[in-house]
């Protein structure tokens, strides 16, 4: 989210200082196109940049004709696809990756500087928003109404596309120690709104955690189940200090439907845990669900080992539709 803030800064201190600057946004991506949809970078006539559509060679390209665009002063807004194949009759991006990309050029005028402080501050205060893209150029809405990401196109100049702006993705970590640290900071990279669940007020690493956007401290952790609710946005991970307080939590959040739940745990402890539960009734349907042991097998021994290979396992449950 502060590389997103970075580029919308730049755009913002760009326009109040009258220097030209052009908005680059991937409005589409398919196959294994570097640039992916809601990439997007500004570039100042003096070259000054933030943000990425991508890399490469198509990148610098794009970076060239922005700016040669700006010292011509030419009043743009266009959309441009890139084919990754060298084979491609047109449009080719002069990469080999194969995929493709839609790119829009926008200059953006003075007349925006309104609409970019209004995605600014929708930004710092973690709120979601509606990005509205069209030939017309830019505009923002801080109420999203059940709206949602789209993109439509019939040419260069009849096309619009929409995007939810803020945080997408939620992990609640239940438990702050060593383990939930280095989680939180990789998660937080990754671009996730990051919450930390404790009951251990005066814990350490609790409060060594600069990561997590939010911290709560609870005094028992069946709370949980008026905390975290049902979501296809919300990712949990489990890892207390103990089979009790596991087995509290867990049981307090195991009717709940999230995106991915995960429980921190040896074999031994998971597979009594689960027995337990056979035993009074807890539907074998849920249980099934739990990804435990947690994270992608690669015999990770470190916190921060251990918090690379459960990132690993998230990412693969988010992007699994893509």
């Amino acid at each position: 989210m502060k590389k997103q803030q970075a580029v919308w800064k730049l755009i913002a201190n760009s326009l109040r200082q009258s220097t030209p600057i052009m908005l680059l946004y991937v409005l589409e991506s398919k196959g294994s196109s570097p640039g992916r949809k809601r990439f997007f970078m500004a570039v100042t006539r003096d070259g000054v940049m933030e943000g990425s559509i991508g890399g490469g060679i198509m990148e610098h390209k794009f970076v060239e004709m922005a700016k040669e665009k700006l010292q011509h002063n030419e009043p743009t807004i266009s959309v441009k696809q890139q084919i990754h194949d060298k084979q491609a009759a047109k449009n080719q991006s002069g990469m080999i990756c194969s995929g493709e990309q839609t790119i829009m050029l926008y200059r953006v005028k003075q007349e925006n500087l309104k609409t970019i402080d209004n995605i600014t501050a929708s930004l710092e205060l973690n709120n979601n928003g509606l990005l509205m893209l069209s030939p017309n150029g830019l505009a923002f809405d801080d109420e999203l109404n059940g709206r949602d990401d789209v993109f439509q196109i019939k040419s260069e100049t009849d096309w619009f596309y929409h995007e939810v702006t803020g945080y997408r993705n939620h992990i609640h970590i239940i438990g702050g120690g060593h383990c939930a640290l280095e989680l939180s900071r990789m998660m937080s990279v990754l671009g996730f709104y990051v919450h930390v669940y404790e009951d251990r007020p005066e814990l350490n690493t609790l409060q060594q955690n600069e990561y997590a956007n939010e911290k709560t401290l609870v005094n028992d952790y069946s709370e949980l189940n008026d905390i975290i609710n049902s979501n296809t946005s919300n990712y949990v991970v489990l890892m207390t200090w103990g089979y009790r307080t596991d087995d509290i939590a867990l049981r307090a959040i195991i009717n709940k439907e999230f995106k991915y739940l995960g429980v921190l745990g040896s074999r031994k402890k998971i597979k009594k845990m689960f027995t337990d539960y056979a035993e009074i009734g807890i539907d074998e349907t849920k249980l099934k669900r739990i990804h435990s042991p947690i994270g992608i097998q690669i015999k990770s021994q470190t916190p921060e080992e251990i918090a690379v290979s459960i990132a690993a396992q998230i990412i693969k449950v988010k992007n699994a539709s893509l």
